[in-house]
């Protein structure tokens, strides 16, 4: 009898792992067409509001957890060919360490928002994976939709159902927390808990693939998109671009994350 429960148990907890990897890694079709970027009424980075048009992409439903990307490091290492960091694995707000010579997600946090991920980090975690970082222009037609709303959900005002904001240093919470108010393609947690990074250097609007700005040489800052778990209720807004944020790419950050596009 006890062979038997512990087959099951062992059964159930196979499946509970593959469908967690499988839902982690599930990227949403995000289709191509034109959308409005940017806003006449927010912030001076956000203006001018313009018309731009996208060919067809993925997005990762879910942001990159901290146990997906400990599992990067133990593949890849901490630091590029260069000695360029991944990641900052020094800093006390990281929630990944060596554990008996393997990089393990602090326990309780396997399933949050990676941060302390440098911009360098983020990318190269996408392109192990044969994907790469969404472009700012991506990034908001996945956040807005075509309807030009105000947030992911809709124009409604944040509140705690909707996203994780105005919490404590470090506080996020796992990933799937707000999957009850996606985005017009279903795409969770695009506002709060931690920011993306994005491929486009912050450059001003309007907003055009072909000016430089995708250039993905390291070095120049990059914009990042839909706020944090520290954020006010403002900067949860689909037009957001960090203006504020402390966001130097060669370095992680407490409230920065990411996830990945093809």
């Amino acid at each position: 009898m006890h062979r038997v429960a512990l087959i099951l148990s062992l059964a159930l907890a196979f499946a509970f792992a593959f469908s967690a990897a499988a839902h982690a890694h599930e990227m949403v079709r995000i289709p191509a067409g034109a959308f409005t970027m940017g806003s006449n009424d927010g912030r001076e980075d956000e203006r001018p509001a313009h018309t731009v048009a996208l060919r067809a992409f993925e997005i990762d439903r879910l942001q990159v957890t901290n146990a997906e990307f400990a599992r990067f490091l133990e593949r890849h290492g901490a630091t590029d060919a260069s000695g360029r960091r991944y990641f900052d694995w020094d800093d006390g707000d990281a929630r990944i360490h060596r554990v008996k010579g393997a990089w393990r997600a602090d326990r309780g946090f396997e399933d949050h928002p990676v941060v302390e991920a440098s911009w360098l980090g983020a990318l190269a975690y996408c392109q192990s994976l044969g994907k790469r970082l969404p472009t700012e222009a991506e990034w908001e037609k996945a956040a807005r939709g075509t309807d030009a709303r105000r947030y992911p959900w809709g124009d409604a005002p944040p509140d705690a159902e909707h996203a994780r904001f105005a919490s404590g240093w470090n506080d996020t919470r796992p990933v799937t927390t707000s999957s009850a108010h996606p985005s017009p393609y279903g795409v969770i947690g695009l506002a709060g808990n931690a920011w993306h990074w994005v491929s486009s250097i912050y450059r001003p609007y309007p907003y055009r693939e072909d000016d430089g700005r995708e250039d993905l040489t390291p070095g120049p800052v990059r914009a990042t998109r839909g706020g944090g778990h520290d954020s006010s209720a403002e900067e949860l807004r689909t037009t957001e671009r960090g203006r504020a944020l402390s966001r130097a790419p060669a370095a992680g950050h407490h409230n920065i994350g990411f996830r990945c596009a093809r």
